[in-house]
């Protein structure tokens, strides 16, 4: 990491303000070469952490641009290295200026994650913080927000770090009393042993029951609209999302293709897809249409079943109602409620987790549907930053949990302390990786490969 990284860090297009950044012991360097202070000192003499007025120059030394810079000292920066911001008007062509000009100086282009990489391997954060750093910029929530930016302040790794700590000390008196027999080191009593054991089992259990909830708040839920053709799907799509995303029109099949939209309710998101009606067709192309919609269905986690209420359920409406029920959820949207009522509600009650009736032509509710499906996701919230968001978090703390239930059973069935220590130490090295203390470098690649270029 003896090389100096620069990269433009703010969304590519016009903007108020860009972003340069630069992190790397060629920084101040770099820096003179690049950035005249208007106070006529150079940036290697001016105060770290102070915003400095004066012009950024092209890689001919002619003026690009009024800008503002910032020099953070080595082990006092986002990287723990020298690096430094470059505050300019968000012009494309002024940042791409700028960049090649930092590039003319004496810097490389970074790559994507590099600059978070830094921060890891400099020991500024640890691989649970870093992943919340790429959590934070995806969040399409408030609730997402909240809990990445609590993941970043340190709290899931607090927890994990509970864990470890009460593992350690398990393990560290029991071979102090091995190692140094004639130190008064009290024994280690078998009910203490399980006590720390069973703490730090209930602990993870807690960790690795959060995974869920953890992946809806930062993935949002996978939802999909069935009902065979005309039932008033993508009307029904229109009316949640307020806009006329798809088409409606009186013609069965309309819909040949899925159409996927995102729909926030307080603090969950929907991830829609409204699916083709469910029918048999000579029609090649709405046919296809169909297996995706089935496909659709079977990856669901909730199912909006789309009837028409003016009608009786047809071997249709039977389909799409078996597909339904594969969802973890299922609700009944009865539409057409503007019309005489020909369904048998009650056996639908008793059917499904819930039953709502709606017109999506007239509008009417579709604020109760949404408070419903609101409803469904709005048990307690973890406190925040204490929850798994991803497959490696769960997967590491999952081998915890299975080597401390063996640790546990082991020292019940009075095995050899040996054994016991094995499996303890086995919890604590998946702890370690958990939170990039002992991690591979391969998986280490994987993770910051997640990242855009500039963070």
């Amino acid at each position: 990491m003896s090389d100096t990284i620069a990269a433009i860090a703010t969304a590519r297009g016009p903007s108020a303000i860009g972003i340069l950044r630069l992190s790397g012991e060629e920084t101040t360097a770099i820096l003179d070469r690049v950035f005249r202070p208007l106070n006529g000192r150079p940036m290697s003499a001016q105060t770290r952490r102070s915003m400095v007025l004066g012009q950024l120059l092209d890689s001919s030394g002619e003026t690009l641009d009024h800008a503002l810079c910032v020099l953070f000292s080595e082990g006092g920066s986002y990287t723990g290295e020298v690096s430094a911001e470059i505050h300019t008007h968000g012009s494309p062509v002024v940042l791409n200026a700028g960049l090649q000009a930092l590039f003319a100086a004496g810097a490389r282009q970074a790559e994507g994650g590099e600059f978070t990489r830094r921060a890891f391997l400099n020991g500024r954060l640890d691989l649970l913080q870093a992943e919340a750093v790429v959590d934070l910029i995806d969040a399409e929530t408030s609730e997402a927000a909240r809990h990445a930016v609590a993941q970043l302040s340190g709290t899931l790794s607090r927890a994990v770090e509970g864990v470890y700590e009460d593992l350690l000390s398990l393990i560290s008196r029991f071979y102090a009393v091995v190692d140094y027999p004639d130190e008064d080191i009290a024994d280690l009593e078998k009910g203490e042993s399980l006590d720390t054991l069973r703490r730090s089992r209930v602990r993870l259990e807690e960790l690795l029951a959060s995974f869920s909830r953890g992946q809806v708040i930062k993935n949002g839920v996978p939802t999909v609209l069935l009902g065979k053709p005309n039932v008033g799907k993508s009307s029904l799509l229109n009316a949640l999302l307020g806009y006329e995303r798809a088409i409606v029109t009186d013609i069965a099949g309309t819909t040949r293709d899925t159409v996927e939209e995102k729909l926030p309710l307080g603090r969950v998101l929907l991830r829609l897809t409204d699916t083709a009606g469910l029918r048999d067709s000579d029609d090649t192309v709405e046919m296809l249409g169909v297996e995706r919609s089935r496909a659709a269905a079977a990856k669901a986690s909730l199912a909006l079943l789309v009837l028409d209420g003016s009608a009786p359920m047809d071997e249709e409406d039977e389909e799409a109602a078996a597909l339904s029920e594969s969802a973890r959820h299922t609700v009944a949207v009865v539409n057409k409620s503007d019309l005489p009522c020909c369904l048998d509600l009650d056996a639908l009650r008793r059917r499904f987790d819930m039953v709502v009736p709606i017109s999506a032509k007239e509008g009417s509710g579709i604020k109760g549907l949404c408070e419903i499906l609101e409803g469904l996701y709005s048990d307690a919230p973890a406190a925040a930053g204490e929850m798994l968001t991803n497959a490696r978090q769960a997967a590491a703390v999952e081998r915890a949990l299975r080597a401390v239930e063996a640790a546990e059973e082991s020292l019940l069935n009075d095995m050899t302390p040996d054994v016991v220590l094995t499996e303890t130490e086995q919890a604590m090295e998946a702890l370690n990786e958990l939170t990039g203390k002992h991690v591979r470098d391969d998986l280490v690649e994987a993770i910051f490969s997640r990242f855009c270029v500039g963070k």
